[in-house]
């Protein structure tokens, strides 16, 4: 009787035990598979918001934004910048607002619908506003490099010479966007046209402002040799830069010589902007060590480093930097024939007059900025 009692409780011991394991295995198996899932859903996540990205990539190449400036679409009104003072119908369009265009069929669109996502155009985040001829297509070409940066194919020039299109026509020529990716345009020429910074707070009081600078005579010598590349009858650069073929007064009205004088420039645009929504690149390092540079950019940005010494390789023929690859294309390749061009020669004695007469003005650029340049 004693035996059969420790028997039938010995039993009930054994289906306890097995009762309890049967739940613990139950249980190990639920939490593994919600382990399971919340890492496979995340990778999904990842690899979708990858394939996005690489979709817009290619629909915002300097080709397909061409096409889609030149094209027509709907598009509608989703917010509004309160910022905005201007009452000229030029700025009557909210300068924030994001259009949302009707997509077609195309299948590089597809993927987007499936996910529910639509891409807009996006008035731009950032402007590269100048300098001509200081290595600003370049800076454009590098930073593009990033996933997370979207930029117009070309110069838009709407701040000074399309303003009366309105806000609707230049958000119209933007490359389209999804959340969290930067919306980019760069004119040099917006640096040194007076009405420009008021309309670009007006737009956006929050814009950030590239601006890249190089040695001005250096810069002025550029400019020229790219006009004369194009006017085989243009006069000698001495004969140009100076009045009355004299080296003692330079013409301050040529383009070339006016644009060099950057602090003049600057004081009308820290009217509008504090200095911190402005970063200064070098021309000069933009070339020798592109990725010093755009890591700057990146960080001026709030931008994940990824654009690093890995994208660039120095072309010695050119004496410039090119890449290993771009938005555009995969396989390594320089800027263009123009990037480069070899300068003519120029007197010694004009370019240190010219260096003479920019010194003054150059102090004056590095107190603003509060950096030195170190131009000779």
């Amino acid at each position: 009787m004693i035996v059969m009692s420790i028997w039938c409780s010995s039993l009930s011991l054994s289906s306890r035990s097995l009762a309890i394991a049967v739940v613990v295995c139950l249980t190990l198996v639920y939490f593994s598979y919600s382990f399971n899932a919340c890492i496979l859903a995340s990778i999904s996540r990842s690899l979708q918001q990858s394939n996005l990205r690489n979709l817009l990539a290619l629909t915002s190449s300097p080709r397909n934004e061409t096409s889609d400036a030149g094209s027509s679409s709907s598009r509608s009104s989703r917010s509004s910048n309160s910022n905005s003072n201007s009452s000229s119908s030029t700025t009557s369009a909210p300068p924030v607002q994001t259009v949302t265009s009707s997509l077609d069929g195309a299948p590089k669109y597809q993927l987007l619908r499936q996910q529910g996502l639509r891409p807009s155009r996006h008035l731009p985040d950032t402007l590269i506003i100048g300098v001509k001829k200081s290595g600003t297509r370049a800076l454009l070409e590098f930073i593009r490099l990033h996933p997370d940066v979207r930029a117009a194919g070309s110069e838009v020039h709407f701040f000074d010479r399309h303003y009366q299109r309105g806000l609707r026509w230049y958000r119209h020529h933007m490359p389209y966007t999804i959340e969290g990716q930067i919306t980019m345009e760069k004119t040099p020429s917006y640096f040194v046209t007076k009405e420009v910074p008021q309309r670009v707070y007006h737009m956006n009081p929050a814009t950030k402002l590239l601006i890249v600078v190089r040695d001005p005579v250096t810069r002025a010598i550029s400019d020229y040799t790219q006009a004369a590349s194009k006017k085989a009858d243009m006069k000698r650069f001495e004969q140009l830069a100076f009045v009355n073929g004299s080296y003692a007064v330079v013409d301050t009205n040529w383009g070339p010589v006016k644009i060099g004088v950057y602090a003049r420039f600057l004081e009308r645009w820290l009217l509008y902007f504090p200095l911190s929504q402005l970063l200064f690149i070098s021309g000069e390092r933009l070339i020798m060590d592109p990725a010093y540079e755009i890591g700057r950019v990146q960080d001026f940005l709030g931008l994940k480093r990824v654009v690093t010494e890995k994208h660039f390789y120095f072309n010695a023929t050119k004496g410039f930097p090119c890449l290993f690859k771009s938005e555009a294309r995969s396989t390594p390749h320089c800027l263009g024939k123009t990037k480069g061009r070899n300068h003519p020669h120029i007197d010694p004695g004009a370019i240190e007059r010219l260096r003479e007469f920019y010194r003054p003005f150059n102090n004056k650029f590095y107190q603003l900025t509060g950096i030195n340049f170190a131009w000779p």
